[in-house]
């Protein structure tokens, strides 16, 4: 991230520096002295937590916005979903089994970043959360194109590093997942679902939810595998016990192939289009 424009003031970096310079005594050593934008104690207070937030929503705006990425298409899948080729080392059947959605997610973002190339990669850049599993078979599908993709990775207790396929200066760390998952919708032109875990469902439901009460657009929604999703979830139980409409079930696909979810993305039939009231609740619908 890099700065051109012209200033009649000094530069911040050339203050730090110059505050590192300065007579060593009592007063310089004390904590207070510090540049407070360069005293990372100080920004790591409690009462500091709203800036924390605001820098964590700009950094990664402000380099996708420098690096002219206009659209997503988002990635969601188990971390621990193996590639074909190691679904030997899976912990059970199942997911040795649905080691097939990682060449489907591969194959997937292959034929979206060629897509995406044709805007010279401006629209349609895969993002995934930047960790193994599908996310890494969606930052690879990008990189067997020769194309960009954006990894959200997030600090956790036993953190992995990101996979090796997300281009490297579009690959986030982030602290508060709040402010992750508003970056994986603000740009998001489709969002892509394969299975997964906690992790995957709770990504899964949020971006629901914000489509089904017109807090965001009726984006392509794909569920990559029926049998796995309606195994978990009776989708049609909870319309019929009204806690959901029927309208709520077109929200979303179900697709088996990279080719049906290009298909299905094709064929979408809600564009820019919002709710503006919901079935079943604002209205006797």
């Amino acid at each position: 991230m890099t700065e051109d424009r012209r200033r009649p003031f000094r530069d911040a970096h050339d203050d730090i520096e110059t505050a590192q310079d300065v007579p060593d005594t009592p007063q310089t050593r004390a904590p207070a002295y510090r540049l407070a934008f360069a005293d990372n104690d100080f920004l790591c207070r409690d009462e500091l937590r709203p800036v924390r937030l605001q820098l964590e929503l700009l950094k990664p705006q402000m380099v996708m916005e420098e690096r002219g990425i206009d659209s997503t298409v988002v990635l969601f899948g188990g971390a621990r979903i193996p590639a074909p080729e190691h679904r030997a080392t899976a912990r059970t059947e199942t997911l040795a089994e649905l080691s097939s959605y990682y060449d489907e997610a591969r194959t997937f973002a292959r034929m979206i970043t060629e897509k995406s190339l044709e805007s010279y990669g401006r629209e349609w850049v895969i993002c995934t959360g930047g960790g193994p599993g599908v996310m890494e078979a969606g930052n690879r599908g990008a990189d067997d194109a020769g194309g960009q993709s954006v990894g959200l990775n997030i600090v956790l207790p036993h953190e992995q590093a990101p996979n090796e396929y997300v281009t490297p200066d579009l690959c986030f760390n982030f602290h508060y997942f709040a402010i992750r998952k508003m970056h994986f919708l603000m740009r998001a032109r489709a969002v892509c679902v394969f299975p997964g875990g906690f992790g995957t469902l709770d990504e899964m439901f949020e971006a629901l939810t914000l489509i089904q009460t017109g807090r965001m657009e009726k984006v392509p929604f794909l569920l990559f595998g029926r049998a796995f999703w309606e195994r978990i979830i009776n989708w049609q139980a909870l319309a019929e016990a009204g806690t959901i409409s029927d309208a709520d079930l077109e929200l979303f696909r179900f697709v088996e192939t990279a080719e049906e979810a290009m298909a299905a993305i094709d064929d979408w039939p809600y564009h820019g289009e919002k709710r503006e009231f919901i079935p079943g609740r604002d209205q006797n619908i």
